[in-house]
C-alpha cells in the first residue's frame, strides 16, 4: 500500500510540474508574441485554462495528502486530542463526499458534452478532453481523503 501512496505521489508531482511548465511556457511565448510579432497566439488562453484546472486539482489532492488544505481551527484546537482525531475522521469523510460528487457530477458533464458534440472555441477540440480534468482530480482527492481518513482513525501520519 505505501508503494501505492508513493507511485500516486509522484503522479501528483509529475502532473504538477509539467501543468505549471506547459502554462508558463505558452504565457511567456504569448506574451512576446504580443510585443515582438504584435499579435497574441490565441489557442494559449485556451490550454493554460484546461491545464489551471487540472494543476488546481492536483494541488488540492496534494494538500489533502499533506493536511494542509483550508481549515478553521479555533474550535477544535481547544477540544480534547479524542475529540479532535474523530472530528478529523469526520471531516476527511465529508471531503471524500465531495470528492465522489466531484467524479460523479465530472463524468456526468463529459457524458453531455459528448452526446452534444461540444468543441472548445479556438482549437475546435473536443470539450471534454478539457473537462476530464475534474473527474480525475477528483479521484486523486477521493484516494487521499480516504487516506487521511484512516490514517487519523488510527492515530497515524498521513505522510
Amino acid at each position: 500500500m505505501k508503494q501505492f501512496f508513493k507511485i500516486m505521489g509522484g503522479i501528483e508531482a509529475a502532473l504538477c510540474c509539467t501543468c505549471t511548465i506547459v502554462m508558463l511556457t505558452l504565457a511567456f511565448a504569448n506574451v512576446v508574441g504580443r510585443y515582438v510579432l504584435h499579435s497574441s497566439i490565441s489557442f494559449t488562453e485556451e490550454i493554460v485554462c484546461g491545464l489551471f484546472v487540472l494543476l488546481s486539482m492536483m494541488g488540492t489532492s496534494i494538500a489533502i495528502k499533506y493536511q494542509s488544505h483550508l481549515g478553521l481551527s479555533i474550535l477544535t484546537d481547544r477540544l480534547p486530542r479524542r475529540l479532535q482525531s474523530i472530528l478529523a475522521v469526520l471531516a476527511n469523510l465529508l471531503g471524500a463526499g465531495v470528492a465522489v460528487m466531484l467524479i460523479k457530477l465530472g463524468w456526468e458533464m463529459i457524458q453531455t458534452q459528448i452526446r452534444l458534440g461540444s468543441i472548445t472555441a479556438t482549437l475546435q477540440w473536443p470539450a471534454w478532453i478539457y473537462s476530464m480534468a475534474i473527474p480525475v482530480g477528483g479521484v486523486f482527492m477521493l484516494i487521499r481523503f480516504v487516506q487521511a481518513a484512516v490514517c487519523k482513525a488510527l492515530d497515524k501520519e498521513v505522510l
